[in-house]
This record gives structure tokens, sequence and C-alpha cells, in this order.
């Protein structure tokens, strides 16, 4: 019997996992008795001719799988809100919930399918972002500490969409052990040793990550200093996160990430739990995410291009891809090598939507040939159209005499 399955047969619902359920989704206890049963209030019409329901509690009692029975009988009536409120809960029987919420002008539920995409990337960005600070901070750590933050990853639920405001839920079982040490990756295991981290634990560093780079938000508000999200990398602050943030921010006048905390596991103490941003914030989200980008011990540049070539040629390999230059000096075509797998795919989603990116690396001229290495993908831009000159738009495609296609196959 599947999940899905098992949610409409009495004995296998948990009654006072569905009376805190139907709590936390606005209905209002009304009356009962103690261990046998409660009786609840909807929020408001929600089922029509029901002014209340009774959900036993007693699962001992000969008549609970009829009362039950009935009480799931009222519920899936109106089976979108089962389906999007309730089972899903019941399904993850313990599980923080974080929700990555997007205003969209779009029906209710729903949202442009582009900013639909970029907001379940992003919140996949954060939890990754924020799972690699447990082992340790770093302004930008490119692969380091990836394996660890994807078996983290491995352990979070996606739940659908709730109605109204476009949310992405991602419920993370608190008590689930995660491996420190997974295959050749022994580096992760230099701060802590090697053992498993609870994912409540990785969960709270999340939490906290997200916490230190709002507060860098607030700093830059108040004095208009980047300053705070440098001071913040010891708190977890980083240029995945920062750019994470930056998906959640971008096209929308109003967006937010929460956290709510099983409440069968005492929550941690001193933790925010609503994180909201605005259109305002993605200029300096922007702008932190380049400079936590540089590489102080070597000279780097960022540029602004259109991908044009992709190659990605070994399985796991972070890839390559070409650019052609929007900017009025340097060189027009950069071969970038990339840093991280996961900017690849922001790349390819760029070239799809022919939009501009930003860039940035270490430039090195080979030949006839700019490379820039160690590269990452700072942020996707708007049209490229948008960024190119009447000029640039007549030469873009000429091609460099003498230049060879390090991307031909002939």
């Amino acid at each position: 019997m599947s999940k899905a399955e098992s949610a409409f047969v009495p004995a296998k619902i948990d009654p006072e996992k569905l009376k805190s359920v139907l709590e936390e989704v606005g209905w209002r206890t009304v009356g009962g008795r103690a261990g046998i049963y409660t009786r609840l209030a909807p929020p408001g019409d929600s089922l029509g001719r029901f002014p209340s329901l009774i959900v036993p509690l007693d699962t001992k009692a000969p008549d609970y799988s009829d009362v039950m029975g009935l009480a799931l009988s009222v519920l899936t009536q109106d089976m979108d809100f089962w389906a999007r409120s309730i089972y899903p809960r019941l399904a993850v029987v313990n599980s923080d919930e974080f929700k990555f919420r997007k205003e969209s002008t779009a029906p209710s539920g729903l949202i442009p399918w582009r900013s639909g995409e970029m907001l379940v990337e992003s919140a996949r960005l954060t939890l990754l972002a924020g799972a690699k600070s447990f082992l340790g901070t770093a302004r930008h750590f490119v692969n380091r500490h990836g394996r660890f933050a994807n078996r983290y990853l491995d352990q979070i639920l996606m739940g659908q969409t709730a109605p109204g405001s476009y949310i992405v839920t991602a419920y993370a079982p608190p008590h689930i052990a995660i491996p420190l040490k997974g295959g050749s990756a022994e580096v992760e295991n230099q701060l802590i040793g090697v053992g498993s981290a609870q994912v409540r634990e990785v969960t709270e560093a999340v939490v906290r990550s997200i916490e230190a780079t709002v507060e860098a938000l607030h700093h830059y508000r108040d004095n208009g200093s980047l300053s705070g999200f440098e001071d913040g990398v010891t708190r977890g602050i980083s240029y995945e996160m920062t750019n994470a943030i930056l998906g959640v921010a971008v096209n929308s006048d109003e967006s937010d990430i929460s956290i709510e905390w099983d409440p069968a596991s005492p929550p941690p103490e001193g933790r925010e739990s609503s994180f909201a941003f605005s259109a305002s914030d993605v200029e300096p989200l922007s702008h932190a995410a380049i400079k936590l980008a540089e590489d102080n011990t070597s000279r780097t540049v960022t540029m602004m291009g259109r991908v044009h070539l992709l190659a990605k040629k070994e399985a796991g390999s972070p890839g390559v891809f070409g650019i052609d230059s929007l900017q009025p000096d340097g060189p027009r075509k950069v071969r970038v090598r990339l840093a991280n797998e996961e900017d690849y795919h922001i790349a390819v989603r760029a070239h799809d939507d022919d939009r501009a990116i930003l860039v940035n690396g270490t430039l090195e001229k080979e030949a006839n040939l700019n490379w820039l290495y160690s590269a990452r993908v700072v942020r996707t831009l708007g049209p490229i159209d948008d960024y190119t000159s009447p000029r640039r738009k007549r030469r873009r495609s000429e091609p460099i005499p003498g230049q060879t296609d390090v991307f031909d196959q002939s």
C-alpha cells in the first residue's frame, strides 16, 4: 500500500498528528474530551454544511475506525485542500518545514513558468549553501563540501505549492543522520571528525546563514555599505547563499523564506523564523555576490556576455562554455572554464532564454584565445538586447580572423 493510499485508511492515521496539522492550517479547537476526541471548527466556511469536525483520539475505542473514516471523508470532500494542505503534512511524520514564497500576479497558486523554475532552483541553492556552511564558512565554496550538502538535500522532500502566492515547500526530517564522510571527500571531515550529523543540525546552519545574510541587508539599508556581507562570512554568508537569495528576491515585489520547526522536537533558541525580501534588495545582493566571488589572491575580472557555445564533455565535470562580451572594452570572445558544476546549468538556461550573464574568474590569454579560469556565474541578467549596443549587435556574430574554435569537432 502506497503512502497516498494509506492516508485514507483510518488505522494508518495518527490522530494527534491530524489534529496538529488541522490547527496549523487554521482550524481551532471548540470542544472535546481529553484522550477521547477533539472537536475542531474550520477556518471560514471551508466545509460548507459541516460546522465542526470530530477527530477521535482513542485508537482502541470500538468506534475509532468509523469516526476517523467519517472525518477523512469530510476532509477529502475538498480534494484540493486535502492534497495541498493536509496530506503532505500527514505523509511526513516529523519535519522542519521551509517555505520559499514569491508573490505572483497569476491566478491563485500559479506563477509564470520561468519565475517558478527560478524559485525552485533558488530554494535548492539556498539549502545547499547553508548545508555547506555547517562544515565550515567561506566567502565562496565553489565545490567544497558539495558532497555533504547534496547528502543533506537527499533527505529533503519537496511539497506542493500552497494556494495564493506561489510557495515552494521543503520538509526536513530532523532526526535522520547524514554521514560526514562520503566517497573520497575526506576533506569534509577535517573540521568535525568522522561521524554523522542530524538533519536538524544542518537545517539550523541553513537558517543561521539566511539570518546573517538578512542582517547584512539591514546593515546596507542603514549605512549603504556592503561590509556587513564580508563581516558575516564567519556566520554563514557566502557567494552561494547571497546568489541563492538573490534568485528568491528578483522579479518580485515581495518574497520571503520561512521555517516552521517540527513541534515534536524543541525548536532552537534565538533563531528567526521568517525573512522577508523586496525588489530593493536585488541591487545590494547582486553587488555582494560579485564581491564575495572575487579571489583576492589573484587578479580576477567580472565580465558580462552572451552564452554562445556549451560543451560538457566529461560526466561530472564542471563544463566549459563561450561568451560574447557585451562590454565596451576587453576581449570580445572568451572561453569560460567553470569551477562549479552547478553554474553550468545556469549557463544552459541563460543560453536557452537568450539572456545575458555575469561571470567572474581569472582571465588568461593562450595563443589567440582568451580563457576565464576557475570561473563562476555571478548571476543571470535580462534579455540580451537590453545590454547590446547597435554596434555590438552588428558585430557580435562576426568571427575573429585566425581564431580557432575550441568546440569544432570536425
